[in-house]
């Protein structure tokens, strides 16, 4: 008898960082086993805040039971922490799964639909603190793990919480075999990569060119939020 898929369903949405995404697509799809879709509301284009335009293979309302569900972050995250189509799915989902993700501002949108109540959960750092209006306890660290739910940093984490996964599912040699297949060894040309090691200037210069979105991030969380509670 042939063995179950693995399912694995990525939310799409306008406006999202699409290596958020791609780079743990890149991971999963080359576990053995894996059945891996693309999930939007439509099966039109969705173009991503760089442009990319992605297809999505499957709609919200046709998607069957994951095994995986994975929220991937963006700009156009905001525009989902109060929409009832997106987070009714991801609480009807997250009732079955294995296991509930997400990568850099993706986690938001997990805590609006009341999915990190109590969990450690991580984002990307800029964001990071607003995990704490939903409930979660924000954690510095570049994947999380609490029970089932898995969270990612921001959009390079992605990769390391897909390995993660598929550690946990086959074991770590086939999770080296995909690291190498795709030659992921880090040795970026910089010391830049998080404000822990990037100099205080460069971390300044960046908050301070984020500040309108972020404060627009806050105001809306917030709101949200509230609701919530």
């Amino acid at each position: 008898m042939s063995k179950a898929p693995f399912r694995v369903g990525f939310l799409l949405f306008p406006r999202l960082t699409q290596l958020d995404m791609t780079g743990p697509y890149e991971v999963l799809t080359r576990m053995k086993g894996a059945e891996v879709h693309l999930l939007w509301k439509t099966r039109e284009p969705v173009k991503a805040d760089s442009g990319l335009a992605m297809l999505p293979t499957m709609t919200l309302a046709e998607c069957p039971q994951l095994d995986l569900v994975c929220v991937p972050g963006g700009p156009g995250v905001i525009d989902l922490l109060d929409d009832e189509e997106v987070l009714g799915f991801l609480r009807r989902q997250a009732a079955g799964v294995r296991f509930v993700t997400s990568v850099c501002t993706g986690s938001l949108v997990l805590g609006a639909a009341g999915l990190l109540k109590g969990k450690r959960a991580t984002c990307h750092w800029m964001s990071r603190p607003f995990l704490a209006s939903f409930g979660a306890i924000p954690v510095e660290q570049r994947v999380v793990v609490d029970g089932n739910t898995v969270t990612g940093g921001g959009v390079t984490a992605g990769i390391d919480f897909a390995l993660r996964i598929v550690a946990e599912l086959e074991g770590q040699a086939a999770a080296e075999a995909i690291q190498l297949s795709i030659e992921y060894d880090p040795d970026p040309p910089f010391k830049a990569g998080s404000p822990a090691v990037a100099p205080a200037a460069l971390v300044e210069r960046t908050q301070a060119a984020s500040a309108e979105r972020q404060a627009a991030r806050a105001a809306r969380i917030e709101e949200v939020a509230a609701r919530l509670r």
